[in-house]
């Protein structure tokens, strides 16, 4: 009885703290759109991304930091005092929303697997001078798209490849290995383990921000910014156009809107887009989390006397 209830303690702290962040998210993340649009298009998409998985992260900081310890610690093994409904409800849906996140995954691995195997039979190897590697596909569709997680390929359609001019290729390239580099196809599968309803807009707004991001690390002057804007225009015919496939980044959306966005992006390039992020040492982070430590070391014991006191009151 006593591992049954803090089963289900935890899995309620988890499902309220998770719950009641992502209704605050899913409503609010709206009202920052004008300050992330403000702000280098890498460093938005990174704030959008951190935004999605920020529910996710601090219900289950909140549950191993401070539900279960507090229930281990200060819980009386010897009583046996029965579970209320509600504890056993929320239990009962933290359990449901793990699997169903865990399903989620596997579906989405699933079907990227086949499709990309499908994509990928008789592709063969070309010399591109980078470090991931590079298939020339028979299939017209995808153009060009980045796949793989652990270890990433990008595979390039044969029609593309003799469409485009060299430099056009080179551009297109550094555009999907920006993609590797930041790892989004990894990003798209923790999107699908955290999927949660009224999220698809934030969602959609990373995706953005993320093309964008890979548009803005692959070109570094005007004319490969062109060279780029000229890529998407020529594939970006209707027979050109990839579909969306789980866990890909492909050059050439479907989304008309969003590749008009991107191409005038490109036609307006500025340097400006290309100033270094401002980097901080990394003492500044050790110094923070040196004071958050001793912080949680002062007030530990009486926050999981009062999470306690919470989690009592969930279970009667």
């Amino acid at each position: 009885m006593f591992l049954a209830r803090g089963i289900a303690v935890s899995f309620s702290v988890f499902v309220i703290v998770y719950c009641s962040l992502s209704a605050a998210v899913g409503c609010g993340w709206r009202g920052l759109r004008s300050l992330v649009q403000r702000q280098p298009s890498q460093r938005a998409a990174d704030f959008l991304f951190g935004l999605r998985i920020l529910p996710f992260a601090a219900a289950s900081l909140v549950t191993a930091a401070f539900a279960v310890p507090s229930f281990l610690l200060l819980e009386p093994r010897q009583i046996q005092e029965p579970l209320g409904w509600i504890p056993l409800a929320l239990g009962a849906c933290g359990a449901g929303l793990a699997i169903f996140g865990a399903w989620n995954s596997l579906v989405a691995l699933r079907r990227a697997s086949r499709t990309i195997a499908a994509w990928s039979s008789g592709a063969q190897t070309i010399s591109s001078g980078i470090s991931v590697p590079v298939l020339r596909i028979t299939p017209v569709v995808p153009a060009m798209t980045a796949t793989g997680i652990v270890r990433p390929r990008i595979l390039l359609s044969g029609a593309a490849e003799s469409l485009l001019s060299r430099n056009e290729l080179n551009a297109a390239l550094n555009h999907e290995i920006a993609h590797v580099r930041r790892r989004d196809n990894f990003r798209k599968l923790v999107l699908r383990f955290v999927a949660f309803p009224g999220m698809r807009g934030l969602e959609r707004a990373w995706l953005e921000a993320s093309e964008m991001a890979a548009d803005d690390a692959a070109v570094f002057s005007a004319d490969e910014a062109l060279e780029l804007a000229s890529a998407l225009i020529k594939l970006s015919r209707p027979n050109q156009a990839a579909p969306e496939v789980d866990l890909t980044a492909a050059l050439v959306q479907s989304s008309g809107a969003v590749m008009n966005a991107r191409v005038e992006r490109l036609v307006a390039w500025s340097s400006e887009r290309h100033v270094p992020l401002q980097k901080y040492s990394a003492w500044y982070g050790l110094g923070a989390a040196v004071a958050t430590v001793a912080l949680f070391a002062v007030t530990y014991s009486s926050l999981l006397a009062n999470v306690h006191e919470a989690t009592e009151w969930l279970v009667r």
